[in-house]
């Protein structure tokens, strides 16, 4: 077994790989979906490259039995031990995909307001609610001199964290590429539908209004606040990122 370890290797990433971007929609948890095209194709190479690695080496094998006779038997050498470790990573994700980021990495990132000045933003949609993501809704009631938000009733979705005395934010990660450069963006959820806040990570639909907070474009704005009139657990979506 050890004679094949290297195109096992790659044949243990490859499997991963096709594993949550193939077979799956797990690559969302830490990739843009525009990302899956390469994420196959990476796969696809490295099973590839496994199995011709393997196809070689017993060739080669092969051929040195034949020309062994008479001479002396070289014993082949073989890399170290330590390297089989590196078939663990492939290994938990081929079996145990890491979930996607959570209540922990949003909890790691101070308040920052954007740069990002004050202005008018186009008409909302006609109808209520109109669907939102966090993103839209946090620019649109830190930023929006129109003050569009006034008098709508909007709807996002989004996963649980938690603050101090209570307070409860629903709240959705942001990314530009993949898992590593993820933000946060989170709206603070009041009312007497907020009362009993769900517990953290419970992924939720709220429908509510906006609260307004503070003077526009100032860290007194942030996070912005909405009036829930109903919160309701969901599943968490296949892609659980907000995109940039």
């Amino acid at each position: 077994m050890r004679r094949y370890g290297s195109a096992l290797l790659l044949v243990l990433v490859g499997a991963a790989v096709l594993r949550i971007s193939l077979l799956s929609d797990l690559y969302l948890r830490y990739v843009q979906a525009g990302l899956r095209p390469y994420l196959v194709v990476s796969g696809v190479v490295l099973v590839g490259l496994g199995v011709l690695a393997a196809v070689v080496r017993r060739d080669r094998e092969s051929y040195d039995d034949e020309h062994a006779e008479g001479h002396e038997h070289a014993h082949p050498h073989h890399g170290p031990r330590v390297a089989w470790l590196l078939a663990l990573p492939a290994l938990a994700l081929l079996l145990f995909p890491p979930p996607a980021l959570g209540s922990y990495s949003a909890g790691r990132e101070a308040a920052e307001v954007a740069a990002q000045g004050v202005g008018s933003f186009p008409a909302l949609p006609a109808g209520d609610p109109v669907e939102l993501t966090l993103a839209q809704f946090s620019s649109r009631a830190m930023y929006d001199s129109g003050r569009s938000l006034k008098g709508r009733t909007v709807r996002m979705t989004g996963f649980v964290t938690h603050g101090d005395d209570g307070t409860w934010y629903l709240t959705r990660l942001l990314v530009s590429c993949c898992a590593a450069d993820a933000t946060t963006s989170k709206v603070e959820i009041r009312g007497a539908e907020s009362r009993d806040a769900p517990p953290v990570d419970t992924w939720v639909t709220v429908t509510g209004t906006w609260h307004p907070k503070g003077k526009l474009g100032t860290d007194a704005a942030w996070p912005p606040v909405l009036d829930a009139a109903t919160v309701r657990t969901v599943r968490q979506p296949a892609d659980p990122y907000e995109q940039r």
